[in-house]
């Protein structure tokens, strides 16, 4: 597949993109704030000039800080929500014209356990995940129908990145999830047939409990 490749700091996704061009794929980074509503339909219209309509969206971006309820800052709490739920709302709108004119494509959203049950402490990450899960199954029953897939899926545990190295040390290869893993996994997923579409799905290392 050629790839658009979205963060709020463009530049830091330069080795991916070098990295598909090796591999023969098309590929461009774009910068982004998933929150803003103007920039994230600028963004559709940049990936539909560039690569064209997107066949698979896959919104990965989440924020999060600990705190309990009477330690969490509001507005810190409204930042989560619009980066976990708002602006997988406001991608999902960027992406389901050109999906629904051609009556076909996959939207994936990925949450942590959070989005299923929420901790003591984990206040600003549950509800906003827990929201995007919600706004998965509503557009999935809304338009499944025209075509579109609509998944939810949960990564249940750290992911094998130079960000989790010390996670490395202490659990070994088999207690991270692979990226290459997880997207070959969400890749399968768009490739189904659509009389047997999964909806949610939870991956997990062989090693994790739960």
């Amino acid at each position: 597949m050629d790839v658009a490749l979205v963060s709020r700091d463009a530049d830091k996704l330069a080795p991916l993109v070098a990295e598909l061009h090796s591999l023969g794929r098309r590929s461009y980074a774009y910068g982004c704030d998933a929150t803003d509503e103007l920039a994230t339909m600028n963004l559709f219209k940049m990936v539909d000039f560039d690569l064209g309509p997107p066949d698979l969206v896959v919104y990965n971006c989440e924020a999060f800080g600990p705190g309990g309820i009477l330690d969490t800052n509001p507005s810190a709490f409204e930042n989560c929500w619009k980066v976990n739920c708002f602006g997988a709302f406001l991608v999902a709108r960027g992406a389901l014209p050109a999906m629904l004119k051609r009556g076909r494509g996959t939207i994936i959203f990925t949450g942590p356990t959070g989005s299923l049950r929420g901790r003591a402490g984990f206040v600003n990450l549950a509800v906003g995940k827990s929201g995007a899960r919600m706004l998965a199954q509503s557009m999935a029953r809304e338009f499944a129908p025209q075509g579109i897939h609509v998944i939810h899926v949960v990564i249940d545990g750290p992911v094998l990145t130079p960000m989790n190295s010390d996670t490395l040390d202490e659990r070994g290869q088999d207690g991270l999830l692979h990226p290459d893993a997880i997207a070959e996994t969400m890749y399968q997923l768009h490739l189904q047939h659509k009389t047997c579409w999964t909806h949610e799905l939870d991956l997990r290392p062989s090693v994790e409990p739960f």
